[in-house]
């Protein structure tokens, strides 16, 4: 009996260990898909929405990266490396980082049709490999709506 309770709990143990771990790796996963599900309830009379409000996690920092960017390039804008992530591979595709105490917190990579959304902000370069908002810059986006996907663009 007590080698089936010690077997129960190693089992228990293990089970929450990986699932936190599982979680812990994927935060800028389930952050991502928290996001789409919150541009798609947009309210269709919405024109301008802040950034800040839309995202349903907490950040501080975010990267929109040009397209091409070589993937060594954003890990080290970013400052570490968290998982494999792709190269854009053309201009139409979204490659954004956003940061918490310099942790990723949200990775949005892929074309606008196959996620729902795009973001977009056309202004000032940090670097020339991307564009930097803060959470107390100016996060006002316009809304556009295609037959597709919702595309929320930010521009000086």
């Amino acid at each position: 009996m007590k080698d089936k309770i010690t077997l129960l709990f190693i089992v228990v143990g293990m089970t929450c260990l990986l699932g936190l771990t599982q979680f812990d790796r994927e935060v800028w996963d389930v952050n991502a898909k928290l996001l789409e599900e919150k541009v798609s309830e947009m309210n269709e009379s919405v024109e301008t929405i802040n950034l800040s409000e839309l995202t349903p996690f907490e950040w501080d920092k975010v990267y929109f990266f040009y397209p091409y960017t070589p993937k060594e390039t954003v890990y080290k804008t970013v400052g570490y490396e968290w998982d494999s992530i792709s190269e854009t591979v053309s201009e139409g595709m979204n490659q954004i980082v956003f940061l918490k105490k310099g942790t990723v917190v949200c990775y949005v990579y892929g074309y606008p049709a196959n996620t729902g959304y795009g973001l977009s902000y056309t202004g000032g370069p940090y670097n020339d490999v991307a564009s930097l908002l803060e959470i107390n810059d100016d996060l006002l986006f316009e809304v556009k709506r295609g037959d597709r996907f919702i595309f929320l663009e930010k521009r000086l």
